[in-house]
């Protein structure tokens, strides 16, 4: 089995080397990763302008660096390498929970993987002070790569994991209310900056993310392209429509 890894943090992030170092227990490992962070892109693709593809060295994995984002680390990553059966994404410093999702790199390439036909699991931990500890998560990431590959009807997946396992958890993203601000400040010449933060409003729902996250449990949830509401869409086909 081909495993394109990818991630948001950049080539040189322990994340990925940890990540690498499991993966290849399941198959052929290749990194392709972007040059410099690109935390908080989102699905964004470069359109107007052309890529670098780079040999690297990391350690004695066959990696490369492109000076893009992650979406277009693995669609290049892929076409470069002929194809691939698995795209994983991490270990992102930082979760991706909640609608933590919508302006994740770390998720999004796995969603790229997914468009291109094959399958995308991402991977994420919490981050303080302190570097995480990746040699504790190892057993986790195995953990949920033994669980997860043979299932193949499973495309799409985000994978949380807390310093200390309870076990795994089948979750769904959490929908909690957020709090945003714009809190500004000045930089050194008096002009005006600022600052988007978010506080979560209200307890998580047991059931989701985020609340097994808290709980001390891997949270795995499986995820969709097709954002249609389709509760919304089935009661708006019901309503008659104006014929004056």
């Amino acid at each position: 089995m081909r495993i394109l890894v990818s991630n948001d943090d950049g080539i040189y992030s322990p994340g990925i080397v940890a990540l690498a170092e499991v993966a290849r227990r399941f198959g052929e490992v290749r990194i392709v990763a972007p040059d410099v962070e690109q935390s908080s892109m989102g699905h964004a693709i470069t359109a107007s302008r052309p890529l670098g593809y780079r040999r690297t060295p990391i350690g004695d994995f066959e990696a490369y660096r492109v000076n893009g984002t992650p979406a277009d680390c693995v669609a290049l990553g892929v076409d470069q390498w002929g194809g691939a059966d698995l795209v994983l994404s991490g270990i992102n410093l930082g979760t991706n929970l909640g609608t933590e999702i919508w302006h994740s790199g770390t998720v999004a390439a796995a969603k790229q993987a997914t468009i291109l036909g094959l399958r995308g699991i991402a991977f994420s931990t919490a981050v303080d002070d302190q570097e995480p500890e990746f040699g504790r998560l190892r057993p986790q990431i195995e953990e949920v790569l033994q669980l997860l590959t043979p299932q193949a009807s499973l495309r799409l997946l985000n994978v949380n994991l807390p310093a200390d396992s309870r076990g795994i958890q089948w979750t769904r993203q959490s929908v909690r209310r957020y709090d945003p601000k714009m809190v500004g400040i000045k930089d050194p010449r008096g002009r005006d900056r600022f600052w988007f933060t978010v506080t979560p409003v209200g307890q998580a729902d047991p059931g989701t993310d985020r609340w097994a996250f808290e709980q001390g449990w891997i949270s795995i949830t499986p995820l969709s392209l097709d954002l249609t509401d389709h509760e919304a869409l089935q009661g708006a086909a019901k309503t008659p429509r104006d014929q004056t």
